[in-house]
């Protein structure tokens, strides 16, 4: 059966407009991982000039030279390679994590899955971008790929498809731009507002001001605990050789 295509210009525009983070996805009554469930409609990405320079104020995560801002989950230096300019995933050697904890912030970096491409679904190009090591954006190959949709590149991992596939093509070089506003907690660790994202993934707004579920998991869902204001961002390590460049953050204003 036919889907409605979203415009691919409605959403750039939305993406440009001060107000587009004004509204909330709605919840999903969808299983985790359903493979019924309709995938977003393919759409070819608008041209950027990529990298993105970092803005004045911006701490600045990787600038192709160095791995100093990362570690391994137990503070030991980061084990992947820099290529050309690149972090590259080791496959098997673990995830990485920031020397320091964020909470509110605007996440820029650039990624571009293995070429030439190998797998299939969920096994191809895949990774993560997870705040306070929590809460995951979905770095996947999703070009002419299919996996379940709340997997796909630029979802919230299981919970939310990104509103269109924007993917490109691997090896090509793309974007996400994210903001990030952690959950709210009382004094006894009840929860008084929810994690929220916004993602562009390649200049495209796929995520508006989305209401996180609680934290992001595969085949569970789990229920928001009470954690500290301020925790590491980190990559993920997910058997394949993405790659990652250009990242920097800028702390957002409550």
């Amino acid at each position: 059966m036919s889907r409605a295509r979203t415009p691919l210009v409605a959403l750039v525009l939305a993406s440009l407009s001060p107000l587009a983070s004004a509204g909330a996805q709605a919840p999903t009554t969808w299983p985790q991982h359903s493979l019924d469930r309709p995938k977003p409609p393919v759409e070819v990405a608008p041209a950027q000039r990529l990298p993105v320079a970092p803005p004045p104020g911006a701490i600045v995560l990787f600038d192709g030279r160095d791995l100093g801002w990362w570690t391994t989950g137990d503070g030991q230096p980061a084990p992947w390679r820099i290529v050309d300019g690149a972090m590259e995933v080791v496959p098997n050697t673990g995830g990485i994590r920031t020397r320091v904890g964020f909470g509110d912030v605007r996440l820029h970096l650039e990624w571009a899955a293995p070429a030439p491409p190998r797998g299939t679904g969920q096994d191809r190009g895949n990774s993560g971008v997870f705040f306070q090591q929590t809460y995951e954006v979905q770095v996947l190959d999703s070009y002419r790929n299919e996996t379940y949709a709340d997997g796909q590149a630029a979802s919230i991992y299981g919970q939310f498809p990104p509103r269109v596939n924007v993917a490109r093509a691997p090896g090509e070089w793309q974007s996400y731009d994210i903001e990030f506003r952690r959950p709210r907690f009382d004094s006894t660790g009840v929860l008084l507002t929810p994690a929220r994202l916004t993602v562009r993934h390649n200049g495209v707004l796929v995520q508006d001001d989305v209401a996180l579920l609680g934290p992001t998991s595969h085949r569970v869902r789990t229920p928001y605990l009470a954690h500290a204001d301020e925790l590491p961002i980190s990559l993920q390590d997910h058997g394949h050789p993405v790659r990652f460049r250009n990242i920097w953050v800028q702390p957002l204003p409550r």
